[in-house]
């Protein structure tokens, strides 16, 4: 008998650690076929062999080569050669994950090709239309047969756009399968590789408390008054507080651009790897970010995190979460870091069915609907 066939999308760095758990549990459910499939939205020269070992996956089946250009020529080029590859294959499911644009194109050429639909992280909606990723959430939403969903927030939403009650699945979050599986992991490696460790070591004082800083929104760092605000609440805290920064290649451009100083109590370094920046964020006294699935990280692991947006597409991080949201204001960005550091920060707690076990409850309904 014929196993069924899933297609498993993924487009950057970020994704293959979502279905990197769904992989891990199709292998050990070995009742469907699946295979890898890497757009090549983003190219990332450290995707190599060891990486995909950190993750106890293999390497993408697929390479498609499609990234690079604006969004709509990136899209286009994705939807074009994942259309190829479906008709030359036909799988009974596609599934994606997130928000990014290859979630976007395979989606569709899937839909139109009367390919099955799972969408992880299904029904996140922060409400702010100046988001690529937030249009990116709604249409893949508005065409997929299966929702896979994180939180309550995003059951709701799916309520409220109309979507069958029967095919909405709260299952937890892979990203947190990954996370545990990656501290399981970190506490039997050698980390003193990790250049994070050296930094670590050489900017920690207060009893080796430090803070991490994560930015890269383009509303925060591609305008030079709102950067220069937000860096002047950075270098406020860091007087108080040994602040590393693991910096974008677009932030580090725009700061050179507009001449914004993070002053001496800032470490700048380059992008981290994954486990290397676990390693560094799993131990600090407080994370300030603008990032989405570090807001849901800390969580987990009962980090503080201070957002610095206006909007969250996951609110049981603050609900529920040791996440604040905070803005932009940077009175309110030192006022609630402050609380932190004095002890006086929000308690939070991991929210329901973020046990690490997401993923396998995600193989139980698709072996189910494609049976």
């Amino acid at each position: 008998m014929v196993q069924p066939l899933v297609f498993l999308v993924a487009g950057a760095r970020p994704n293959f650690m979502k279905i990197a758990p769904i992989v891990r549990a199709l292998q050990a459910h070995g009742g469907l076929a699946f295979k890898i499939i890497h757009t090549g939205q983003h190219y990332d020269h450290d995707m190599n062999d060891v990486f995909f070992d950190e993750l106890g996956i293999p390497a993408p089946d697929v390479f498609m080569a499609a990234g690079g250009g604006s969004h709509a020529q990136q899209t286009a080029k994705i939807m074009v050669a994942f259309e190829e590859l479906c008709q030359a294959e036909r799988p009974d499911a596609v599934l994606v994950v997130g928000d990014v644009n290859s979630t976007l194109a395979c989606s569709i050429v899937a839909k139109k090709l009367n390919i099955s639909v799972a969408h992880v992280e299904a029904g996140l909606r922060s409400g702010d239309m100046t988001m690529p990723e937030e249009i990116n959430r709604l249409v893949t939403d508005s065409i997929s047969d299966l929702f896979f969903v994180t939180e309550t927030s995003g059951v709701d939403h799916l309520r409220q756009e109309g979507k069958t009650e029967s095919a909405i699945h709260y299952v937890g979050h892979v990203m947190v399968d990954n996370l545990l599986f990656q501290v399981e992991k970190l506490a039997t490696t050698d980390t003193s590789g990790f250049e994070t460790s050296a930094f670590k070591a050489a900017s920690t004082v207060d009893g080796g408390r430090y803070g991490v800083i994560t930015l890269h929104r383009p509303s925060n760092v591609d305008n030079a008054e709102m950067m220069a605000s937000i860096a002047d609440a950075l270098k406020e805290i860091a007087r108080e507080l040994p602040l590393i920064f693991p910096m974008h290649p677009r932030t580090r451009a725009n700061l050179e651009k507009f001449g914004v100083d993070l002053g001496p109590n800032i470490t700048l370094i380059g992008p981290q790897a994954y486990m290397s920046f676990l390693n560094l964020w799993k131990d600090a006294a407080v994370v300030l970010t603008d990032s989405g699935g570090i807001q849901e990280e800390t969580t987990t692991l009962g980090v503080p995190c201070i957002t610095i947006r206006e909007n969250t597409e996951r609110p049981i991080t603050v609900d529920e979460g040791s996440n604040v949201l905070v803005g932009t204001d940077p009175v309110r960005i030192v006022a609630e870091t402050r609380k932190v550091l004095r002890g006086e920060g929000k308690q939070g707690r991991r929210p329901h069915l973020w046990d690490g076990k997401a993923a396998v409850r995600i193989v139980e309904v698709l072996a189910k609907e494609l049976s």
